[in-house]
């Protein structure tokens, strides 16, 4: 077996003959540190700053016995499956069975032989080094994991970029467009008291919004004049075709970027597309991501459209609270104002 570490043995003993002898023949183990104490409460407040890998200790001691360190001891965090060697007199059976009962893993009989400890010894420090591989390979089982879960995300996160940049070269509206409503989504979330996480599902999800729009005719989609009723009909389909084409995924991430291009153009009082839902009937991704679009849509130009200026952006948006928008999704875009502006200033077009 592949030696981990130095083992640090811990013997406890109040007769310093007793600890000399101990000392002396278990020093000839290989890769092996000893570190004696005569009074058990010494051998304690070591033991909690400090790991022993074996435990060797008397029973019969002032102050405190056998049966009682082991009780403390085991009660020290990361210490409950040290493996403890207990010495007693051969008559000593009552406090065998007690010391079994509390986790004692072998005994020494008094007077002890040298090639019994050395056997015992050996075999608790095989005992210790199979814990310590065990531990060793369940942290590289759990890096393993984080390493495979992350390239997952980062697969994910792929899919939903390489989906956007498709939609983009149908869609009049620009890269920085879906930045920064992005970035919106985000800094909604944050405000409105989502968790890290949520926040950072709404800023890689948002950017789906408007995939379904690779499934409306480009004679729609481009436009540069008003659609008419026919053909707004169709456009609005394009909520429905994202989901489509998002959804049956297991995926936390494609799961909300379905919720997202679904529910993004209801709106609060129930006047919205595709089902119509009203006020918190409609998911919180959804409403969020309804207020970072439309106003940076609105001051955005467009083949069809000049950009609006912003305070008139920003007087359709709380005009809209209650009606369009969710209003605490409103007062939570314009709660922290000076971010707006620097998301707007970063991802310009």
């Amino acid at each position: 077996m592949t030696q981990i570490r130095k083992m640090n043995i811990l013997i406890i003993d109040d007769d310093p003959t007793n600890l000399k002898f101990f000392s002396y023949l278990l020093k000839a183990i290989p890769d092996v540190e000893v570190i004696c104490f005569e009074r058990a409460r010494d051998a304690l407040q070591w033991s909690e700053v400090n790991e022993p890998d074996l435990v060797l200790v008397d029973y019969m001691m002032p102050e405190m016995d056998g049966l009682e360190f082991i009780a403390s001891f085991r009660e020290i965090p990361g210490k409950a499956s040290i493996p403890l060697i207990m010495a007693t007199a051969d008559a000593d059976n009552d406090v065998r069975y007690k010391a079994l009962e509390m986790s004692a893993n072998d005994f020494l009989t008094k007077p002890v032989n040298k090639f019994e400890l050395r056997a015992r010894v050996s075999n608790m420090l095989s005992l210790r080094q199979f814990q310590l591989e065990q531990v060793n390979r369940a942290d590289w089982l759990a890096e393993e994991v984080r390493k495979a879960t992350a390239a997952m995300v980062l697969q994910e996160k792929e899919i939903i970029h390489r989906l956007s940049r498709a939609s983009e070269y149908r869609d009049p509206e620009t890269g920085a467009h879906i930045l920064r409503m992005a970035h919106y989504s985000k800094m909604i979330a944050k405000n409105l008291g989502l968790s890290a996480k949520d926040q950072e599902l709404i800023l890689h999800a948002a950017p789906m919004h408007d995939v379904g729009k690779m499934g409306i005719p480009d004679q729609i989609l481009l436009k540069p004049g008003r659609l008419t009723d026919e053909e707004m009909t169709i456009m609005k389909t394009h909520a429905a075709i994202g989901a489509e084409i998002l959804d049956g995924s297991e995926s936390v991430l494609l799961k909300a970027a379905t919720e997202i291009a679904l529910s993004h153009h209801e709106k609060y009082d129930g006047s919205g597309y595709p089902r119509g839902l009203k006020g918190d009937d409609i998911p919180l991704f959804g409403r969020i991501v309804a207020v970072a679009d439309v106003f940076d849509a609105l001051t955005s130009s467009r083949p069809y459209k000049p950009a609006w200026d912003i305070d008139r952006a920003c007087d359709l948006i709380r005009d809209s609270s209650g009606t369009h928008f969710d209003p605490a999704c409103v007062q939570a875009f314009f709660s922290t104002w000076d971010e707006v502006l620097q998301i707007r200033a970063k991802h310009d077009e």
